[in-house]
């Protein structure tokens, strides 16, 4: 049984409006138009669904019940169309972004450019903020969106009342300062060595200490650093080796650093968060859509430059 829900909505107007003349008018449609639509619809249906036994048309059972449907059919498309209006209405005015410095630089910078040409109204506002401050922040209502990393060999935390939406995965790489008698080649050839590593609450920091359980080390940790420009700095200078992301070897200077052939040490993935929407669909607000949107699109195109980077840096 196929049905034309244009003909529900048909159906429901001359429940409504109590007769075929009056749908008619409302519907701007000719009340022969309206006669042969719902004469079609009881073909289709193989049911008659008004009663014309009488001088004013009233609706049979089977008529009533397909008109009920018919009631929610346009409820819908109501609700469609108000979303539809918010969406475009709402696609300006601020939004306010949390971030942490490596995708300020190599994610939000491009993605900005974008969303100035795309949606010039709408008006992005970055925080230098990331970790429990920032989804505090996200809690509270005083930023939009969120951009965050966590190492993926570790659960996501429950967020009840924030949306994960996935941006990244970014792959660790260990680096070694150029002056090393021999360049690392596996896991082996680091314990003796000193780290710079990662401030243990961030995903390079979860990363070393996973490597050196499965591997049975204990790192020589001589130097906790949390941003990567001085942790690549110190590894530069000869004072240790260091788990970085791929992206950190974008902000520095090819021949400064080694990146060690040691594959297999995991990604973090970067996500933005939003908080839960209240909307039927439970979308992210339309502006906080857009961002997204224009974050996943530069995260792309970083892939093919990380790579090539990648390569050309590491030892052989």
């Amino acid at each position: 049984m196929e049905i034309d829900p244009r003909r529900l909505r048909i159906l429901h107007e001359v429940a409504r409006r109590g007769g075929v003349m009056k749908a008619a008018e409302a519907l701007h449609l000719t009340p022969s138009a309206v006669s042969q639509q719902l004469a079609q619809l009881e073909r289709e249906v193989g049911l008659a669904l008004l009663d014309r036994s009488q001088r004013r048309i009233s609706l049979t059972p089977a008529g009533r019940v397909l008109s009920a449907y018919g009631e929610r059919i346009e409820e819908q498309l109501s609700e469609a169309r108000d979303e539809l209006n918010r969406f475009t209405e709402r696609l300006s005015g601020p939004v306010t972004i949390a971030a942490f410095p490596t995708v300020i630089r190599h994610l939000l910078v491009p993605a900005l450019r974008v969303l100035a040409e795309r949606h010039p109204r709408i008006v992005p506002v970055i925080h230098e903020v990331y970790g429990s401050d920032a989804l505090q922040e996200l809690r509270l209502g005083a930023v939009d969106l969120v951009v965050t990393e966590r190492d993926m060999s570790t659960p996501a935390p429950s967020l009840p009342s924030m949306t994960r939406h996935r941006l990244y995965d970014d792959e660790y790489r260990i680096v070694a300062p150029p002056t090393l008698d021999r360049i690392p080649a596996d896991v082996g050839e680091l314990a003796d060595l000193p780290w710079v590593a990662g401030v243990p609450f961030q995903a390079c920091g979860a990363a070393l200490e996973r490597l050196s359980q499965l591997h049975g080390f204990e790192p020589r940790r001589t130097h906790i650093i949390s941003e990567f420009p001085p942790v690549l700095s110190l590894v530069a200078a000869g004072h240790g080796v260091a788990i970085v992301p791929s992206l950190a070897l974008l902000d520095f200077p090819r021949g400064e650093v080694v990146v060690t052939g040691i594959h297999g040490v995991g990604s973090r993935r970067i996500e933005a968060l939003t908080r839960v929407s209240r909307t039927r669909s439970g979308e992210p607000d339309p502006v906080q859509a857009v961002v997204i949107e224009v974050l996943r699109e530069a995260a792309e195109e970083l892939t093919e430059r990380v790579a090539v980077l990648s390569a050309s840096l590491e030892a052989h």
